[in-house]
Parts: C-alpha cells; structure tokens; sequence
C-alpha cells in the first residue's frame, strides 16, 4: 500500500488509532503571520498569501521567497516550524488536510549558508508504506522522522533516519496476513488480543537493503536503537516441523510443545520464527500454519 495525494483525498472517515504529533506554532489570525526565531540572532517572518502560498523572508536572506505547498484543489497548508533535521535551526512545516484523518507535509529546511529555506526531497523508497510525508514526528534522540498514514481502518507507518545530510527510509511496515484462527493450533501468541494488528516490520540501511525484520504490533513502531524483536508465541503441537527455507520440502529438525518463539517473516504460506536455544543460541527457521505441507 502506497497512500498517495489523490488517494488519500478519497479516504473515508474514521477514528484516528495513533496520536498525530504536530509541530507547536501557527500563524497568527491577525495578520496571517508566523514570525518566529530560526536560531538566536536569526528570525523569519512568514505571511500567508491568498490561495495558501507563503511568502518569507529571513535577516539572512538576500530576497524573499514564496513557498507553495499544495495543489491548487488541495484546502491551504497550515503552516508552523520545528527543527526536521536536528541541526538546531528552525525549519518550516506545512500540513495539507487529505480527507478526514490524514496530513500531508511538505517540510523546507533553513539552510544557514544562504538563509533562505530548501524543500526536504522524500526519500523515494519502494518498501514505504506511506510514500511521502504524512504527520511527520521528529524523534531528536534518534535523529528520525516517523510517518504516519491511513488507509481504510488502519494507520501505517514508516520511520526515516538521517546519514549526515541525507535521509533514508530506516523503518516500514508490511501486512502479516495472520489468522489467529489458523495459528491457533500451532501456536499459542503471548497477546492474543492484538493477533489481528500483527504486521512485517523491516529494517533498511542507507543503501535499502533489508537488514532485519520481525513481526510487531502495527499500532506503535518497535524500539529503535536495538535489534527488532519479534511478536511472541508457545509452540502448541508435540512437535512442529522447523524448516531452514520458505520453500523446503523435507526437514529433521522440529520445534516441541512448549518452546517460546518469536514471530519474524511471512512468506510463501509458511512463518518464520526464531527459536533462542538454550545451549546453541538462537535458531531459525520456517513453520508451516497456514496451510497443509
């Protein structure tokens, strides 16, 4: 799923399941202007302009500019600043509403060499569930951007993270197909409550390779700074056949009732899990719950 412009302004209406974190000035109802300071010494003065552009100017600057950041069918831009790219400089954000939950944004960067603002170009990243900007969070301790999007019933995420200047896709979410109902026999989940809101989160490098991925609640990102950890679960069978690959037909080696697992990838009908054995360590493999071997 890749929630774009126009398919987010037909998204039908819905409760949000996940708070949207949104940056904390707005212009002023007096004179449609949002004068803030960019860093000590440094200050900006915005005006909104008919039809949503903005117009700014910095001390810094040599001209001013206009910033438009939506389409002309689009309802106008909420503008308010915030630091996007944990440099200490203030930078400016504007929130486009898209149907009734959602929040496109547009960020423009300051760029203390020039003083003027530069837009942050999206990472394009096939593996984004969201694809673009959509009430973005900045995390300052872990110097990343969470995207938050809905489509439907459900809120997906993707988590972006800096190298230096440039920005990467670091975190995304995929739908697990899980049926807690298919599951049940063989394995028993730790929280079965949230069997239905399991999905495939994957860890990118700058590079967009696949690092990691585990199965995770799809209401909240996993802990970022550490190794993904998997959903958990009991194995429920005397025994279940462990599969080194997806695709393998034949196997030795099996998982006995009451070992804990933890849930890791989906794929060709089969689940992946990691079992922590107690003497070799942890060990790999595929079991099959879904459907007859």
């Amino acid at each position: 799923m890749s929630l774009n412009t126009s398919r987010a302004s037909r998204l039908c209406c819905g409760l949000a399941l996940l708070p949207l974190s949104l940056p904390v000035a707005q212009a002023s109802d007096a004179d449609d202007a949002l004068r803030f300071e960019v860093a000590p010494g440094i200050t900006a003065h915005a005006r909104l302009l008919e039809g949503g552009d903005i117009e700014v100017t910095t001390n810094r600057a040599s001209s001013t500019q206009r910033l438009a950041p939506q389409e002309p069918e689009e309802q106008p831009a909420r503008w308010s600043h915030g630091d996007y790219n944990f440099d200490g400089y203030q930078d400016l954000i504007a929130s486009t509403p898209l149907g009734q939950v959602n929040e496109g944004n547009r960020v423009y960067l300051y760029a203390p060499t020039t003083g003027d603002f530069q837009e942050l170009i999206w990472p394009e990243a096939p593996e984004a569930t969201c694809g673009g900007f959509w009430s973005l969070s900045p995390q300052p301790a872990t110097r990343t951007l969470t995207s938050s999007c809905r489509s439907g019933p459900m809120w997906y995420s993707d988590v972006y993270r800096y190298e230096g200047a440039r920005l990467y896709l670091y975190r995304s979410m995929s739908m697990a197909g899980i049926d807690a109902a298919q599951l049940a026999p063989f394995l028993r989940l730790d929280a079965p409550d949230e069997a239905d809101l399991l999905v495939v989160w994957s860890s990118w490098n700058a590079a967009g390779e696949r690092q990691e991925q585990a199965i995770w609640n799809a209401l909240e990102p996993p802990p970022e700074g550490v190794p993904l950890h998997g959903a958990g679960a009991v194995v429920v069978p005397a025994r279940l056949p462990l599969y080194r690959t997806a695709d393998e037909a034949t196997t030795t080696r099996y998982l006995v009732k009451g070992d804990h697992v933890e849930l890791m990838d989906v794929a060709e009908g089969r689940l992946q899990v990691r079992y922590r054995n107690p003497t070799r360590g942890p060990v790999s493999g595929w079991v099959q719950v879904f459907d007859s071997p």
